[in-house]
Formats: structure tokens, C-alpha cells, sequence
């Protein structure tokens, strides 16, 4: 993918014209291809140009005449948008028109539409609709070898649409030489037309049905350094290597690799402070945060040029590994881990854990030092530990909780979810627990079939189905007004507060005038409702109370659209949003919430032990209340969250919820069977 230099005004001097790039040379040669065959996987490097020209190259050559698409997909959100922002410019369009975007709870698409990017999993959603995908002639999955669990379930969709519509085209994007696994994986049991047969010249060869080209990108020399010692703490020694560099290497932009958000957050407030501290007149650091959760217009920083004199210093997750290109860095440090979810299926708990990168993935972090000069790469870690890492990163499937992709496989007609063919196919343990899940939330039958309405409406939701099955109670407990915007407050990447080094106990002050006894969940509720009546047109208000302004305005937009699913379904939301106290104990609202959460979330329950931690229902896993959570130091019997996360020794749990014990065998009465037959209640 090109350098997407995103600015508020295009200036064409700033960027690398597209004739330069690498793929400019195989243009023809690549319509060829995609004319002539059914599959073309086209290997290249991050900065070879393949994401945004390869659409406007099939957009020039007419696949979009007629009024059909070319849809790329993307597995992150913030490629999805940079991308499209960025074709837009090149083809001096408005963003939304001829070219656009759709990612969650976010459509800048029109009817005028022609080059759209999306994620992997909004694509999925569209074959709800329409199984064919009727409207795209093109269907490109970038990025295939990160093996999303959206990806890959998209890749087998795809495959069985192409037995069905010979006239479409579908290319395969990656960035690592894995290509004939994907090639295979598409042209083993194809329908064999005469136009496949042509041979492809200037291509790889891989088989009658599609071809694989390679495009050949420049790139330059990265000296890589490994540390002598371990390093005792990776945060520590990542900022000692910014601050080495600054002093004494040449110009250009350093890119850090972390885990999450804390750690980034610690980096770059520490960076800040010592930009403060530099000389005036020398050479300045302007530190970045880039991950996931961060809103939009923040991501797009780091596209931005970097100022005169100035030395740009992201700290970014694995985000910045593939997907987009950052221009200008020259440095890279590498701390040798990234944040996998790992779903146990034995416990059923998913947890999100810091754990060692493959060797695929160290390659990938030091190449982005060498791509427009020579650069270099500090890895926190020894050379010996490099050894012994692990070749490639474990694809999603294989460690993902598969709920999710069930129920859409089963909402998008395909009943034998076994026989489905998946790139790699997922362990049965884990596609076991999956069906009882669902068969628990009432989305599948005894016969494992899809139930009307319940598990088609869960599955056309664009939430999680624990959520879901919450969110379509809602009704039958009274409270679905609030349901929806607990759903919508708890969709927002990164929370909705913020606070600097420093001011962490006035955070806290601000937080408990909004607090619930019973949690998390009615506390978030608390929070939409002042922000409603106080907060929607005063951005000050929000400040004032430690409140993120975008983010809050995020949670109004996503509840304007689950409120929409709803009515689609024939639901009536009649909205509550008036004065009430929700913090008010006893039976009411606050319990009708509590009761209409532990309906979705049962699966997700646990008991406080006299220490004040938290057992599964199991009592196998110990558990502690997330410092951010209300229930962190506070009583309970039992709770319901809606977040694990796994740091160091501990597991956390998030958005924490108190509930009765009785309330469980209530609501998931096939559920606790199930687990009582593993004595586990």
C-alpha cells in the first residue's frame, strides 16, 4: 500500500505518484491476469502500491461500468478508512462518492459508489442480503495473511460463491510468500472454463485456474540489533532507545511496537515529558499513540507530514504491522510481543494476552524501517530468543471463541458448519463449544439449526451474540431503551473516558458522581444519560467530567443504528430517557437491567471469594475486578461481565455487573445442564 500522507488539503507534491511505485510495471500484465482467470493472489510488501491502485486500475479498465463495484476488504477498521480517504484524493473525488468506506456502525458509501473498501467482516454482513454479492464484479481480500477469523470464513464464503457466478474475479492480496496455500485453497475444485486455460505470461506459475504474480518492490537495508541481556521491562527499555536515537542518529521518524493501549499511553507521555526538556532550537519529538480503539480523526495522525525539525515518534500495536504504510520511518523498535486472544474452551473464557510474535511478524515490524532508505531495527529481545520464536502466528480460527462465525454461517444458509471448507480448519473442541453457546442463547435448536427469529435477528445484529441475546430481551424485561444504549456504550473502542498522567484521583472523583451500586453497566447508562441532557452540546461539560466528547458522540450514533436494526425487526423502541434514577437499589429498573444482562451474559459469571478475587463458576480460575471497574475493591455475591483480559499473573475482568445466583439457572437453565454434567455447578 501506498504512503497515505492523509492532510485536510491534497497537495499532489507530497506524494510518491503512482507511476513510481512498484506495481506500476505489471499493470498490464495484471489485467490480464484478472481478465483472463477466476483467482490471481498477488504477493507484494506493504508500500508496493497493491491496495490503492490495483481498484483503479480495474476502475479504469471498466469492471465498474454498468453499475458494478469493487469491493476491497480490509481486517482493520483504520485501513478501511485511510485507504479509501486516500484513493479518494488520488482520484480527486469526493470521499463517499466514487469512492468509499464501510466499516461498523460507520457507512461512507452512496449509490454513486464504485471503489469501496470495507472490513472483512462487513462484507460477511452483506452476503446476508445478497449470499451472491451480486453487485460486486471484483472482490479483493487484502491483507490474507493475517488470518483473520473474519478473513478466513470470508475466504470460504467466497470460494463457494465463485462456483456459482463464473463471471466474478477475486483476487488475493498478501504480503509474505504464502501464496500457493491461498491459490490451492480457491482452485481445487473450480469450474474449469476455456478463458482459464490461456497461460498468464510474466506470471507465476500456480495451476490452470489463477495465477500468482509477485510484484518486486524496492526495498532497502535494515541493520537489525538485538539486545546483549534480556530486558527486565520492555516499556523502560523501548523509551531509553527513543531517547539513544534521538541523540544520536540521523533524521527520520521512529515507529515503536507495544502491546495496548496502557503501555502505548505510558510511552508516549514519557516522551512528551522529555520533549519538553530538549533545547529550543533542537530537533524536536512529537509523540503518536496508534491503536485500534483510538478514535478516527486521531488515527489519521500519524499520516500526517511531520513538522519542520521535528522527530515523529509512533507508538503503535500490531495495527502498524500490515494494512497501512506510515511514511517517513527509519527506525524501528520492536518489543517482540503482540496481544492474541486465545479462547479456552474448556473454561469458555476469552482471553486477550501479551505473548511472543512469530518470526513472520518480526520480519514484517523491521521492513517498515526500509522502505523509502536505509534503516534499522532495535529488537528488545536477544538473538537467541528470536530463535526460538515461533515461525508463523496461529491463525484466529484456531484460537478463537467461533460463536460469531456460526451464527453467521448459518445465517448465510450453510447448515453443515463441518463440512465447511475453511482454509484451516478450527479444532472440535472449539466448534463444540460454539453450538452449545448458541443452543444456550436460544440461536440454534436441538438440531442445531438456526432459530426464526431469534438466531437470524441475533446474527443480523452487528454485535457480539452475548450482547445480542441481551439487547432482543430487552423487551420482555421493559428495559430495552436502556439495553440499547448499555449496547452502544459498551461498542466504543477505548471507553468513553480519558485522563493524563497525573490526574488520575480527580478522574476518580468525576466517575462517582455517575456510579451505580449495582456496576458497571447501569454506571455507563448513567453516563449517556448526563451526557444527553448536559453534555451533547458542551464539549466543556465533558472535559469538566473526565468525559471523551467524539467517543460519547459515538455511542449516540451507534444507538441511532442498533435502534434502526430493531425497528427493521418490527421491534418499537419506546425511548426512556427522562429523569429516573437508575441508581436506586431494589426492585425496579436497575433490577430489570441486571436480570435482562444476566439473559445474554450467564455464560460469563463469577463468585466473589472471601479475598475479595472473583472465581469462575467452575472455581478453576481466579479472577480480579479490572481497576477501572466499580466493582474493583467493592462486595458482591455474584457478577456478570462483559470483558476478560489477561495481564502478567492476573486475568481481569471489565463491565461488571452484580447479579443473584438464582438468576443463572433462571435464564440458562441448558446451559448449567450442560455444565453440571461437567461438575461444574
Amino acid at each position: 500500500m501506498t504512503e497515505p500522507e492523509i492532510g485536510s488539503s491534497f497537495i499532489p507534491a507530497l506524494f510518491k505518484p503512482s507511476a513510481l511505485l512498484p506495481i506500476a510495471q505489471h499493470r498490464d500484465v495484471l489485467l490480464y491476469l484478472i481478465e483472463t482467470f477466476p483467482v490471481t493472489v498477488v504477493v507484494g510488501h506493504t508500500g508496493s502500491g497493491k491496495t490503492t491502485q490495483i481498484p483503479q486500475y480495474l476502475h479504469q479498465a471498466g469492471w465498474t461500468t454498468n453499475g458494478k463495484q469493487i469491493a476491497v476488504t480490509q481486517p482493520r477498521r483504520v485501513a478501511a478508512t485511510s485507504v479509501a480517504i486516500r484513493v479518494a484524493e488520488e482520484m480527486r473525488c469526493e470521499l463517499g462518492h466514487d469512492v468509499g468506506y464501510s466499516i461498523r456502525f460507520e457507512d461512507m458509501t452512496s449509490q454513486s459508489t464504485r471503489i469501496k473498501f470495507l472490513t472483512d467482516g462487513m462484507l460477511l454482513r452483506e452476503a446476508l442480503v445478497d449470499p451472491l454479492l451480486t453487485k460486486y464484479s471484483v472482490i479483493m481480500v487484502d491483507e490474507a495473511h493475517e488470518r483473520s477469523l473474519s478473513s478466513d470464513m470470508l475466504l470460504g464464503i467466497l470460494k463457494k460463491i465463485r462456483k456459482k457466478r463464473l463471471d466474478l474475479r477475486l483476487i488475493i492480496s498478501s504480503a509474505t510468500l504464502d501464496a500457493e496455500s491461498f491459490l490451492n485453497f480457491f482452485t481445487n475444485d473450480l469450474p474449469v472454463t476455456a478463458a482459464a486455460m490461456v497461460p498468464a505470461a510474466g506470471a507465476v506459475p500456480g495451476g490452470d485456474l489463477g495465477k500468482i504474480i509477485s510484484l518486486e518492490g524496492k526495498s532497502y537495508q535494515v541493520d537489525v540489533q538485538y539486545l546483549e541481556e534480556p530486558s527486565e521491562d520492555y516499556v523502560e527499555t523501548a523509551v531509553q532507545t527513543i531517547y539513544d536515537i534521538h541523540k544520536n542518529e540521523s533524521e527520520g521518524d521512529i515507529l515503536v511496537f507495544l502491546t495496548g493501549r496502557e503501555e502505548i499511553e505510558r510511552v508516549v507521555q514519557k516522551v512528551a515529558e522529555y520533549a519538553d526538556t530538549l533545547n529550543p532550537n533542537a530537533p524536536g519529538l512529537l509523540p503518536c499513540p496508534f491503536y485500534a480503539g483510538l478514535p478516527t480523526d486521531q488515527q489519521m495522525y500519524v499520516f500526517e507530514p511531520t513538522p519542520d525539525n521535528t522527530r515523529k515518534v509512533i507508538v503503535a500495536t500490531n495495527i502498524a504491522e500490515a494494512s497501512v504504510t506510515i511514511p517517513g520511518i527509519a527506525y524501528v523498535i520492536d518489543c517482540g510481543f503482540v496481544k492474541l486472544r486465545a479462547y479456552n474452551p474448556t473454561t469458555g473464557i476469552d482471553t486477550l494476552t501479551a505473548t511472543s510474535i512469530s518470526k513472520a511478524s518480526a520480519t514484517q515490524r523491521a521492513g517498515r524501517a526500509g522502505r523509502t532508505k536505509p534503516g534499522k531495527c532495535f529488537r528488545l529481545y536477544t538473538e537467541a530468543s528470536y530463535n526460538t520464536l515461533p515461525e508463523a502466528t496461529v491463525p484466529e480460527i484456531q484460537r478463537s471463541n467461533l460463536a460469531p462465525i456460526v451464527l453467521q454461517l448459518k445465517a448465510l444458509g450453510i447448515d453443515n458448519i463441518v463440512r465447511f471448507d475453511f482454509i484451516t480448519p478450527p479444532p472440535a473442541e472449539l466448534m463444540l463449544r460454539a453450538f452449545e453457546l448458541l443452543y444456550s442463547l436460544g440461536a440454534v435448536d436441538d438440531y442445531a439449526k438456526l432459530t426464526r427469529p431469534l438466531g437470524m435477528r441475533m446474527a443480523e445484529l452487528a454485535v457480539e451474540p452475548m450482547l445480542g441475546k441481551a439487547l432482543l430481551s430487552a423487551p420482555d424485561f421493559g428495559v430495552l431503551s436502556e439495553m440499547l444504549t448499555i449496547a452502544a456504550m459498551l461498542n466504543l473502542q477505548g471507553g468513553c473516558w480519558f485522563w493524563h498522567e497525573g490526574e488520575k484521583k480527580a478522574h476518580e472523583t468525576a466517575r462517582r458522581k455517575f456510579a451505580a451500586d449495582e456496576g458497571d453497566h447501569i454506571t455507563l447508562l448513567n453516563v449517556y444519560h448526563a451526557f444527553i441532557t448536559k453534555g451533547k452540546k458542551d464539549a466543556k461539560w465533558c472535559r469538566d467530567n473526565y468525559l471523551n466528547f467524539k467517543a460519547m458522540s459515538r455511542a449516540v450514533s451507534v444507538r441511532n443504528q442498533l435502534r434502526k436494526y430493531l425497528e427493521k425487526f418490527g421491534i418499537n423502541v419506546q425511548e426512556s430517557l427522562g429523569p429516573e434514577v437508575l441508581t436506586a437499589g431494589g426492585i425496579g429498573k436497575p433490577e430489570k437491567i441486571r436480570r435482562c444482562l444476566t439473559a445474554g451474559y450467564f455464560a460469563q459469571s463469577a463468585r466473589m471469594q472471601p479475598d475479595g478475587t472473583f472465581r469462575t463458576v467452575d472455581g478453576e480460575t481466579v479472577l480480579y475486578a479490572h481497576p477501572t471497574s466499580l466493582m474493583f475493591n467493592r462486595k458482591a455475591d455474584w457478577v456478570i461481565f462483559h470483558e476478560i483480559m489477561e495481564t502478567g499473573s492476573k486475568v481481569y475482568i471489565r463491565d461488571v455487573t452484580k447479579i443473584e445466583k438464582s438468576w443463572l439457572t433462571e435464564y440458562a437453565p441448558e446451559y448449567y445442564q450442560i455444565e453440571k454434567a461437567r461438575q461444574i455447578i
